[in-house]
């Protein structure tokens, strides 16, 4: 045989020099959760390593991160039952908790990327991404509040703005705000294909915000759908998106890269809680290498195209020195 590809995986120098796919700091947004209150480090259950913090805790996880390369960060909100409605104005009063994140966190790390979470469910007494009516989610509506709260978080300092809601005609509606108001320069960083996935389940304990009723079907896609991502990409792309992004990651490869062979944009995704959860489930049962699985996950990722990965893995591959 004159052709054997064996020879290039004969050695760790030679795998390594021929190796087509890498990850490093600079493709990984760690997601962070925030609590009100002093010095508070909660864990999630559901989620082994992974903590809600009170702002202080908040900026000492932040310092640590950036110690260890990592430069970008998506924070997201767990805010008290009392404080939610049905048009999740706690979302932007002055002085709230997610505001005050923001703000803090862009003072003590005018360096860091904060990228930022806006969708109504962390602070709507339905617990859904828009305006609830009969049952209904009302779609128009809800961009007047998605506008706000976008608003809201550039005024705080947001570097990216990363709406969640999947509200048709929303990244146009907070381009026009926040061009508007002289933030030209915010980026959205658009959940363009987020599935009505099972996998989010951890991600709802750790915010507490679950829907009250119903489930979010009429408004995250189908995950049976492929051709659908590319309609809501198109739009997004025309409405000022800088970012793509499809949620989750690992059961919707084929997705990132038809995105990322379809589009010039940098394409995200999104590693999500439940797919973290059943790594460290594994791991804890002795089912998985858990150094192994994880790293085969995210260069998966990777290798479907991904220009960033929003990971609970951030923190952890860097700290134990597994890139």
């Amino acid at each position: 045989m004159l052709i054997r590809p064996r020879r290039n995986r004969k050695s760790a120098a030679i795998r390594n020099m021929v190796q087509e796919t890498h990850i490093t700091a600079a493709n990984l947004i760690f997601p962070l959760f925030i609590i009100e209150g002093t010095n508070v480090k909660s864990e999630v259950a559901s989620m082994p390593g992974i903590y809600r913090y009170s702002i202080d805790n908040l900026l000492r996880e932040i310092e640590q991160c950036m110690e260890l390369g990592l430069q970008a960060f998506d924070l997201f909100p767990n805010i008290d039952e009392s404080l939610k409605d049905k048009y999740a104005t706690e979302s932007t009063r002055e002085g709230s908790l997610y505001l005050r994140a923001i703000a803090e966190v862009k003072s003590r790390f005018p360096e860091a990327c904060v990228v930022t979470d806006v969708a109504m469910d962390p602070y709507s007494s339905d617990g859904h991404d828009g305006i609830v009516e009969n049952g209904e989610i009302l779609n128009d509506e809800t961009l007047e509040v998605l506008g706000r709260m976008a608003l809201a978080h550039a005024q705080a300092g947001a570097d990216i703005i990363a709406p969640s809601d999947m509200m048709d005609g929303r990244i146009g509606h907070i381009r026009n705000v926040l061009d508007n108001n002289g933030f030209t320069s915010v980026s959205l960083m658009s959940y363009t294909a987020k599935y009505a996935s099972a996998f989010y389940g951890p991600f709802r304990d750790a915010l507490n915000s679950a829907p009250k009723h119903g489930d979010k079907k009429t408004y995250q896609m189908n995950p049976a759908n492929q051709r659908e991502a590319l309609i809501e990409a198109e739009l997004d792309m025309r409405e000022g998106a800088d970012f793509l992004m499809v949620k989750p990651a690992l059961a919707y490869l084929d997705i990132i890269k038809l995105l990322g062979d379809k589009f010039e944009l940098p394409i995200a995704a999104y590693n999500v809680s439940g797919e973290y959860a059943m790594i460290k489930a594994s791991a804890r049962n002795g089912w998985l290498d858990e150094q192994r699985a994880t790293m085969e996950v995210l260069t998966g990722i990777r290798r479907a195209g991904a220009t960033a990965i929003l990971t609970y893995h951030a923190k952890e591959v860097l700290e134990k020195k597994w890139l």
